[in-house]
C-alpha cells in the first residue's frame, strides 16, 4: 500500500516534470515580486534573479535525472535480454 502511495510523489515523464518547473516558476516569481517590494532597488532585483534562477538550476537537474534513469533502465533491460540469449544459446 505505501508503495503505490509512494509512486505518486514520483516524477515518471518530461511532461510531469514540466508542469512541476512551471508550478516552481509561478511560486518563483510571486516571491520574486515580493522582494521587488520589500527591497527597492538592486537588491530586490538580485534576489528576484536568485528566485528565478533557482528554478532554472532545479529544471534542469529534474530533467537531466529523468534522462538518466531511463537510460539506467535500458540498460538494465538489455543486460537482461543479453543474458537469456547466452543462456539460450548454452543450453
Amino acid at each position: 500500500m505505501l508503495r503505490k502511495i509512494s509512486r505518486l510523489f514520483k516524477i515518471k515523464t518530461r511532461g510531469e516534470a514540466f508542469l512541476i518547473i512551471y508550478a516552481l516558476a509561478l511560486g518563483a516569481t510571486t516571491r520574486g515580486a515580493a522582494y521587488l517590494d520589500q527591497y527597492p532597488g538592486w537588491g530586490g532585483w538580485a534576489l528576484f534573479l536568485a528566485c528565478t534562477g533557482a528554478v532554472f538550476l532545479a529544471g534542469a537537474k529534474m530533467l537531466d535525472c529523468l534522462k538518466y534513469e531511463r537510460a539506467a533502465q535500458e540498460a538494465v533491460q538489455d543486460a537482461g535480454q543479453d543474458a537469456g540469449q547466452d543462456a539460450a544459446q548454452a543450453g
